[in-house]
């Protein structure tokens, strides 16, 4: 597995974590390229079968990315993403995945360096546990 490259897939809200990560790259900052952004108009829009049906089609990893705990532009959006990460985990630890394969990070506009932290840490994570299980399943589900 020293070649496997994660796929993750970050959601981020508008306000804050999209701001962070366009400014990473406004800084020529790096982080892995195998991290996609899904814009989401605030990271309490972010629902539960959005990570699961990520991981179906191939993901190996996933985030939320939202506002800073207390700021959210929406009030208590970031909130309500935490809870729904926590049922993430749930329901991938009953399915015989990890539950480190998903994180949710809370960050400003102005934290492209934090942003990149983050993008970096869920891809070494990820990359220790290993592909996603389900996508081998599902590959090879679909080769028949």
């Amino acid at each position: 597995m020293s070649n496997f490259e994660p796929e993750i897939i970050a959601f981020c809200c508008n306000q804050c974590a999209y701001a962070a990560a366009d400014l990473t790259g406004s800084m020529r900052m790096n982080y892995p390229p195998n991290v996609k952004i899904i814009k989401l108009p605030c990271a309490g829009k972010f629902e539960t079968i959005y990570m699961l049906k990520a991981f179906e089609m191939g993901a190996d990893g996933g985030i939320v990315a939202g506002c800073l705990e207390g700021c959210c532009h929406y009030r208590t959006g970031n909130l309500q993403a935490a809870k729904r990460i926590k049922q993430v985990k749930r329901i991938l630890k009953e399915l015989g995945l990890e539950e480190e394969r998903v994180d949710i990070f809370y960050m400003s506009s102005a934290m492209g360096r934090e942003f990149a932290e983050a993008a970096t840490k869920i891809t070494e994570t990820v990359r220790k546990l290993g592909p996603n299980p389900i996508k081998r399943k599902i590959k090879l589900k679909n080769k028949k």
